[in-house]
């Protein structure tokens, strides 16, 4: 008897040790990942700053600012490509947010049972489209049809407005700044619907049905319930949204038109940090031409990890304030 309790304490000690082996190789595994993923963040920082170097070494701050871009003089200027991917992601966003926040809440709150399958399925199908098609489907279906029928409405009716006029003037010519504004709205709407459809599910229903059973409305308990018991993760659904719009290439080389000048208009072509690089990079030739792309590569780095910084700030500036409201 007293060795069957000697062999249970032994058995006991000897699965202590094995899970204290194992929670040690787990945690330390980990750890090692997440360093890994900092050392290569770090040195995709460092390589594109190297490369980088000689653009940033002729020209200075006027990089940044100058919307020349002449390959035969070696003149070259960021300001071109940063306006394009600014504008066209902030048109994205105007167009995903709220079209993604109607998308999850018929989902979640007012769709009925038989139909929320096929439009989550629909949604998730639309998700893994590639963006090339979406390229494809702007420049020969989408394009055409925006410069026949909407931009002549726009340019007619929208030119004339003061102080706002010259966004919407020129040409009917379908690809353009807006176009491919629109294109990335379309695309970054799956993401962004997904993302707020799975945060919206998880609030308790008993929060909802409590507010329904003291007589609130749909949009009141989406308002007074469903965001603030979400928000922390649909400031992080937007970001998602707002990052992916910021990094596309192939749809928006299709139907930005590529040009590297600086336009006004929203109507007229334009070009983005991504579809430059997308373009001239394999036609490079030389270090200051190679140089200066890399450099649009490391401006996006920086706009990216701003963008991503805000995004972080304003979550833990959301945390304080509930810690303090508690």
């Amino acid at each position: 008897m007293e060795m069957t309790q000697n062999s249970k304490d032994m058995t006991i000690i000897r699965r202590g040790n094995a899970g204290q082996i194992l929670d040690f190789i787990f945690a330390n595994s980990t750890r090692i990942c997440a360093v890994i993923v900092l050392l290569i963040i770090f040195a995709m920082m460092v390589s594109l700053f190297i490369g980088a170097w000689p653009a940033f070494k002729k020209f200075g701050l006027h990089f940044f600012i100058s919307d020349k871009w002449n390959p035969v003089t070696e003149e070259f200027g960021a300001l071109v490509a940063i306006y394009g991917t600014i504008v066209t992601s902030i048109i994205a966003m105007l167009i995903g947010v709220p079209v993604s926040f109607g998308i999850a809440i018929f989902i979640t709150e007012l769709c009925p049972i038989w139909l929320k399958r096929p439009v989550s399925t629909a949604i998730e199908l639309l998700a893994a489209i590639p963006s090339i098609i979406y390229g494809m489907w702007g420049l020969f279906v989408f394009a055409p049809f925006f410069g026949d029928h909407i931009e002549p409405w726009i340019s007619e009716y929208l030119g004339g407005i003061p102080f706002l006029g010259h966004l919407f003037s020129g040409p009917p010519l379908g690809i353009g700044v807006l176009t491919a504004g629109i294109i990335l709205g379309i695309m970054v709407i799956p993401f962004m619907a997904s993302v707020f459809r799975d945060l919206f599910e998880v609030v308790p229903a008993v929060l909802k049905e409590s507010a329904y059973g003291i007589g609130a409305t749909t949009w009141e308990v989406v308002k007074m319930i469903v965001l603030p018991y979400t928000k922390i993760g649909v400031v992080g659904g937007v970001m998602l949204g707002l990052g992916r719009a910021l990094g596309e290439t192939m749809a928006v080389t299709f139907v930005i038109g590529n040009a590297d000048r600086l336009e006004s208009s929203l109507l007229m072509p334009g070009n983005t940090i991504s579809s430059s690089l997308a373009n001239q990079f394999t036609e490079a030739v030389g270090q200051m031409y190679t140089s200066s792309l890399i450099a649009l590569g490391l401006i996006l780095f920086f706009i990216t990890f701003v963008v991503l910084a805000v995004a972080k700030f304003f979550l833990l500036r959301l945390t304080l304030k509930e810690g303090q409201r508690t």
